[in-house]
This record gives structure tokens, sequence and C-alpha cells, in this order.
């Protein structure tokens, strides 16, 4: 992964502060696309990295990033991802 470019995404909190995010992966659950997103000097092997996870929607050729609202959605989300996790941990 050393060679691939960092995507920086762009976003804009309640307070219209500007927060700028790497684009860490995107995952599908249920048909729905969800980015995970870390700050852009985080360090890939830190455990405690914090990763910010937000839905994905389409608006023309432009993607959204939501936050989850619903505590059902961000949780069936977090238990997909602790599934990947457990499947690279076997290999």
């Amino acid at each position: 992964m050393e060679n691939e470019e960092k995507q920086l995404i762009e976003t804009v909190d309640e307070e219209g502060n500007v927060i700028n995010f790497e684009l860490f992966d995107i995952i599908e659950v249920d048909g729905q696309e969800y980015a995970l997103l870390l700050p852009p000097d985080a360090e890939e092997e830190s455990e405690d990295g914090e990763i910010l996870l937000m839905r994905l929607t389409k608006d023309g050729d432009d993607y959204l990033f939501e936050t989850i609202e619903d505590d059902d959605e961000f949780n069936k989300v977090e238990e997909y991802i602790k599934t990947l996790e457990d499947e690279d941990e076997e290999e």
C-alpha cells in the first residue's frame, strides 16, 4: 500500500469547521456503501487509531458522506467490519 496515493476527504462538521480525513476503505453492507475514514496523519498499524464510519450516498456524479444516525444500522456495519477483521487475523 506504500505506492498508493492517499485520497483525502474534506468534511464539514455541525459548526462549519472543515475536517480532513484519509479514505481508508469503502465497504458494502446490504447494498449500502460505507466509507471508513482516518485522520490523515494516523498510522495504519495503530491499535487505538480512531476510524470514522460514514454512509455514502450518490448525488449525481458526487458522493455525499453522511453520519449514521440509526444505532441499529451503525451496529450492523460495525459487526460486519469485525467479521472482516477476524477473517484477516485467520489468514
